[in-house]
């Protein structure tokens, strides 16, 4: 699966995301900001974005994603 189809699925998932993905064709990593996130719970968070490619995992298209979440403000600190 290629990185750009990972990305619009989860910003295509998760309306208002900035998604950044990384990875060698079959194990990928993804970082996901979103306002979204705002006052859930980890598990939660993980829950959404796995939610966007679902399909692609059980159908084993996309083998594994790691997966970090922030907020906007969350990812702006990291930042700076």
């Amino acid at each position: 699966m290629e990185i750009d189809a990972i990305v619009k699925l989860i910003e295509t998932g998760l309306p208002g995301c900035e998604a950044r993905v990384s990875g060698d064709g079959r194990h990928f990593e993804a970082v996901v900001i979103s306002d979204e996130f705002e006052g859930k719970s980890p598990l939660q968070k993980q829950r959404l974005v796995m939610a966007t490619v679902k399909p692609q995992l059980e159908s084993d298209e996309l083998h594994a994603l790691s997966i970090k979440t922030y907020t906007r403000e969350q990812w702006q600190a990291l930042q700076g």
